[in-house]
């Protein structure tokens, strides 16, 4: 119970960390809307003074010259914080050079061109709440997704109670237009059921006593009385809720380029203006440089970028761990890709069952049941399906042994069992005749699989199995193809003609089967030294040490493994493969418009330094400059909302 508790606190710290968040960036934005407009204010009071609308004499004249430095004053203040924070830190950024160009101006009295800085870098933090406002709005969506309160049954009666109180194994009352909880399993009942929200098909699904169901998806229609299976922390939803809160909370490698540009871009400048003091004793010339120079807007844009890229990801269901993941992303060149779960729907039907010496069908199919008792595996899940409409009684094994990739062994009443495959059988001692092995092998070059089955060492027949393709995995593939990648290569467990009745399919030339988990392991090892970037795609348990070590890792699937999630960098948690491409072709337009800020930057530098130079602008001129080029930068970073980054129709 203690650790139920501890992973609805963990909820509940991200349903409070949200509304502190959403409280903190509130007062962001109204501080920095008030600082604005009082900035304006005064700038358009003080010009007016200028213009003699009234006497710089008068008493209203000495208000607008101390309204203007009050301001100015003010607003130096949030810079000067975040500059000193970034020195402790021992991090050097852009608001430390804006500070250096606001303390000059205000030692020149240049009050003017201190209030334009102060302007600029107001917008900039506005825009940049704006934006973080946007990813809290994406969690706080999810967070509204989860029902207060639940029906639980105690007894014969169903009690209502809240959401945390839930624990694994209660049964939960869901009606129509209940949204569910929990993950589950319906023990009884029928249904319509909308999955939209977390797995973007748009058709309601039928769902039957058996089905498996997930939190936070809609009843359309009907009831089902549902077995918690994953409840708090565990939950899809809860899975998608933390994967968001973290990707925008993780520090991004695209700060740390901001801050290594910020650092030498400073020292160039400082030095520079020192040079150009030294030869001119031009104090008013040096201060017009450093305001025109002081590149705030790219200290802004740049981690603006990947904020706002990574937010849109999110909203399509795209769960990217931080920029460096998108910088890596623009560059794979070869995807090593798990079959079952991830080009396969992963989930097994058994076809037929064949038995061998002098063995039944149904001791066969109950052999092969009491060893997928114990087992999560897709075949073993088929199994047990196939054995239950068939009517076969399947007991819990005593003993229980699971060998990954190869094969369980298990023990009941002192009978001893075994299924898997061929070679894993004949290791424990089981001989298969000759006979048998033609059949097996004349089922396998159709490309079916095969769960081998024997009892007491003595082989019993095999169940054949079929694993649908997924929907659109050939046109995924082709999609990231067109978008540069060169290689596809699949890895599986599977037998050979398995893997290549699934690779013809769509489009694969590459494939190795009969692999372990850890030679799955060594081979993508081997592919790093030999080939550029590369992506690992993959589902179940059996890959998180994969996903671990690619470049980039692609985790499929809302409804895969936890440790898979965990160890990917990427999350898609719609389940469809052609989110694949367009998380490739969003990081390259991304940076692609990112780069252009760099352009713009240098661009209107030089104008700005131009126009310095032939002594068309004085400090107040060159504040004025920086504050009108600085939002070019920083409005081209927003098309990045306005890129369309799929071909297809979904539901958002």
């Amino acid at each position: 119970m203690s650790q139920l508790n501890d992973k609805n606190v963990v909820q509940e710290s991200i349903s409070e960390r949200v509304e502190d968040n959403n409280k903190t960036i509130s007062r962001k934005i109204y501080f920095n809307e008030g600082l604005i407009a009082v900035l304006l204010f005064t700038l358009i009071y003080y010009s007016l003074g200028k213009i003699n609308l009234y006497s710089f004499d008068s008493l209203i004249g000495e208000i607008s010259n101390i309204l203007i430095i009050t301001v100015s004053i003010i607003g130096i203040i949030p810079v000067i914080i975040s500059a000193t924070q970034a020195l402790i830190k021992k991090t050097i950024t852009i608001d430390l050079l804006a500070s250096i160009a606001l303390i000059f101006t205000i030692i020149q009295g240049e009050w003017v061109s201190a209030a334009f800085i102060n302007l600029m870098l107001s917008s900039a933090r506005l825009f940049s709440a704006f934006t973080e406002r946007r990813t809290e709005h994406i969690i706080f969506h999810l967070l509204k997704l989860r029902p207060v309160v639940v029906k639980v049954q105690e007894g014969e009666y169903f009690i209502k109670k809240s959401l945390k109180e839930i624990n694994v194994g209660d049964i939960v009352l869901v009606e129509s237009g209940d949204r569910i909880p929990i993950d589950g399993e319906v023990i009884k009942g029928q249904a319509s059921v909308d999955q939209s929200t977390l797995t973007g098909e748009s058709e309601p699904i039928s769902i039957v006593v058996g089905s498996q169901v997930l939190s936070s998806t809609l009843c359309l229609s009907g009831s089902l009385f549902v077995r918690a299976q994953k409840v708090g922390e565990d939950t899809t939803l809860s899975k998608m809720i933390k994967l968001v809160d973290e990707a925008s909370r993780a520090k991004t490698k695209a700060e740390t380029i901001a801050n290594k540009f910020s650092a030498w871009y400073i020292f160039l400048t400082i030095l520079g203006v020192i040079v150009l003091y030294f030869s001119t004793r031009n104090l008013n010339l040096v201060l017009s440089v450093l305001l025109v120079t002081c590149a705030d807007d790219l200290a802004v844009a740049i981690p603006l970028g990947f904020s706002v890229s990574i937010s849109k990801a999110a909203k399509h269901g795209i769960i990217i761990k931080g920029a460096s993941v998108m910088e890596r992303l623009k560059d794979i060149t070869t995807f090593v890709t798990d079959k079952t779960g991830t080009l396969t729907k992963g989930v097994s039907m058994v076809v037929k069952v064949v038995s061998a010496n002098n063995s039944t069908i149904t001791n066969c199919l109950m052999a092969g049941a009491i060893c997928a008792m114990g087992s999560k595996h897709p075949v073993s899940k088929a199994i047990l399906e196939y054995a239950k409409k068939e009517r076969i009684e399947v007991h819990a094994p005593d003993e229980f042994r699971e060998y990954p990739g190869e094969g369980v062994w298990s023990k009941h009443e002192g009978v001893e069992y075994l299924q898997g495959k061929i070679s894993f059988l004949t290791r424990n001692g089981v001989e298969i005749s000759e006979s048998e092995h033609k059949k097996i092998s004349d089922e396998e070059s159709s490309g079916m699989s095969i769960g081998a089955v024997a009892i007491n060492k003595k082989f019993a027949g095999f169940i054949v199995l079929a694993d649908d393709i997924k929907k659109y995995a050939k046109e995924a593939i082709m999609e990231t193809r067109e978008l540069g990648v060169k290689n596809w290569i699949m890895l599986t467990g599977d037998n050979k003609q398995v893997a290549e009745r699934v690779s013809k399919a769509i489009g694969i030339e590459e494939f190795h089967a009969n692999l372990k988990p850890a030679e799955k392991v060594e081979y993508i090892k081997k592919l790093k030294h030999e080939h550029g970037v590369i992506a690992m795609m993959g589902d179940g348990v059996n890959d998180a040490a994969s996903l671990a070590i690619a470049d980039v890792s692609f985790a499929m699937g809302a409804i895969g493994s936890d440790t898979s999630i965990e160890a990917a960098d990427i999350a898609i948690m719609h389940d469809d493969l052609r989110r694949v491409p367009e998380a490739i072709f969003l990081s390259r337009e991304a940076l692609i418009i990112l780069k252009q800020n760099f352009g713009i930057w240098a661009l209107s530098n030089a104008i700005g330094l131009g126009l310095v130079f032939g002594g068309f602008l004085n400090p107040a001129g060159a504040a004025l400059f920086n504050f009108l080029t600085d939002f070019f930068p920083i409005l081209n970073v927003f098309r990045i909302y306005n890129l369309k980054i799929n071909k297809h129709t979904y539901d958002e």
